[in-house]
């Protein structure tokens, strides 16, 4: 049954605009960026194969674009679309970033991190250059590593603080395994990285730690 034939009271896009966005499903979201479905099958019905063959919209956004397009129905054009809001909704978490105190919001700072680092492939290491007032002023990925692990060097990382006259660093990395919890050896780089950066006067405030829908923080747990 196409989606015209439900109920006015159960289309997505009548529900978004009568609840707004956070009371629909993964589904129905994902339904309505896809507008239509195909022969037999609803947008919704679409989304929801999309979300269990990629196991989540974290799955979903993740994938790269020869898996994307060999699902029903998707093709380069969708893919596109995909990536386009994906880099918007990024950017304009980076704005916010970039316009008050990221201490202030860090569900900002963790949803900013998700969408730069969730899904890919090796590990990459992030550091997010703030000045006194706590305000972003550039985002960098410093080191890439291998599926595992990744080489940080705490020297480059002084270096590039003093070429944007820092005051403070978040730090950021992913876990490919999904697994978002740090090892020890991410324990005793953190703690080098501060000892470094202390000698130049600049203080590191976070290290987050992505993983699959989630992102640790080493303030939160006490780490740092």
């Amino acid at each position: 049954m196409a989606i015209t034939d439900w109920p006015e009271s159960e289309r997505p896009r009548e529900k978004l605009l009568k609840n707004g966005a956070d009371h629909l499903s993964d589904a129905e979201l994902l339904a309505i960026f896809l507008r239509t479905g195909m022969a037999g099958k609803s947008a919704v019905d679409l989304a929801r194969e999309l979300l269990n063959h990629f196991k989540s919209l974290t799955g979903l956004f993740a994938a790269d674009q020869n898996a994307f397009c060999q699902m029903p129905g998707m093709g380069p054009a969708k893919y596109v679309q995909l990536q386009a809001v994906l880099e918007m909704a990024r950017r304009a978490l980076e704005e916010k970033l970039k316009s008050g105190d990221t201490m202030s919001s860090p569900n900002s700072v963790r949803d900013y991190l998700r969408l730069t680092l969730q899904g890919k492939k090796h590990e990459v290491f992030v550091a997010i250059f703030l000045d006194a007032q706590n305000r972003s002023i550039a985002a960098e990925e410093l080191f890439t590593g291998t599926l595992t692990q990744t080489s940080v060097y705490p020297r480059e990382v002084v270096k590039r603080a003093l070429h944007h006259n820092a005051a403070a660093l978040i730090f950021a990395h992913n876990h490919p395994s999904g697994i978002a919890e740090p090892s020890h050896a991410d324990e005793i780089l953190t703690q080098s990285l501060k000892q470094a950066l202390a000698l130049v006067d600049v203080k590191v405030l976070d290290h987050f730690i992505v993983g699959n829908g989630a992102a640790m923080s080493f303030a939160e747990r006490g780490l740092i």
